[in-house]
């Protein structure tokens, strides 16, 4: 088979098909042990796409995973938020000593319905992010997740009544808003691998602009992509590390090549706007005034 296909699972039943499980108590919810499937069953599809949420914990999996370009500490778990709709990779290395451990929790969007998680769960950004960029928790975390998880194991493989679906979906959100503190621990933790980051973003925005044969003005998806980084995790790490996403990050040292130039030379509010990869002048003038509380001739006039 070949690896890059993309394998669509359209339904929790056939998710525990596949994975040789037992058929699932609920046709739109489902709690296992992550060690209760063989690995060969798990990594036979390369890249996967599911029509519902997928929220784990995994450990030993036998996988490698990246945050990013870089291995980090909090390896004891690690976390992974999949929506539906989203692709995701794995890459197997090797079987591991120690057995699987772990579990994983899918939702399909219709248990979800009529009730506020089904808008407010698209609101928590790690729905966004790719496999490689994983939540690393610490042990401490950890426990307090798998607590929460508990809870919903109780009420799942307990008599369904009137009650069990609100239970359920409070502790699920419950167990997001801990995954959205965990997450900017993350950030904040890795102070250090993250400023590199902001450094090696600042180096591709100022190679794009001194670049003379790119066209155009340089997108948050370029960016990214040069760090092998989401768009969407990039501008949240940035924001914890300087208060900017990306976009204004851009948007700052375009600003600020705009003003050497219109203080350093001669060329015209045309030319600079379109050195700068803009294809309207008005759209640079606007977005300098917006920047600057000036325009770019009153900027220059500043010089003379």
């Amino acid at each position: 088979m070949n690896q890059n296909q993309v394998h669509r699972v359209k339904s929790i039943a056939e998710f525990h098909k596949m994975k040789g499980l037992p058929s699932p108590q609920h046709p739109l919810i489902s709690l296992f042990d992550y060690g209760a499937f063989e690995c060969s069953k798990e990594i036979h599809h390369k890249n996967f796409v599911f029509d519902f949420y997928h929220i784990s914990i995994k450990r030993s999996i036998g996988a490698k995973f990246k945050y990013g370009q870089n291995h980090y500490d909090f390896d004891d778990g690690v976390m992974f938020f999949i929506a539906p709709n989203q692709v995701f990779g794995i890459e197997t290395i090797a079987e591991m000593a120690t057995p699987k451990s772990g579990w994983v929790l899918m939702i399909h969007p219709d248990f979800l319905w009529n009730t506020p998680l089904a808008t407010s769960i698209k609101q928590y950004e790690f729905f966004d992010y790719a496999v490689n960029e994983a939540l690393f928790l610490s042990e401490k975390e950890e426990a307090t997740l798998n607590a929460i998880v508990k809870n919903v194991e109780q009420e799942y493989t307990g008599t369904m009544d009137q009650f069990s679906q609100s239970i359920i979906i409070s502790q699920i959100e419950t167990l997001l808003n801990y995954s959205d503190r965990f997450y900017q621990r993350q950030f904040l933790t890795r102070k250090v691998a993250n400023h590199k980051i902001l450094q090696k973003v600042e180096r591709i925005i100022d190679d794009y602009f001194n670049d003379g044969s790119t066209t155009g003005l340089p997108t948050v998806q370029h960016v990214a992509q040069s760090l092998n980084l989401s768009p969407m995790y990039l501008s949240s790490l940035l924001k914890s590390i300087t208060g900017q996403t990306t976009q204004q990050h851009i948007h700052e040292k375009l600003i600020a090549k705009a003003k050497e130039k219109l203080s350093t030379s001669e060329l015209t509010v045309s030319e600079i706007a379109f050195d700068l990869g803009f294809e309207h002048s008005q759209s640079f003038s606007k977005l300098f005034k917006v920047k600057t509380n000036l325009s770019p001739l009153e900027f220059r006039s500043s010089f003379n």
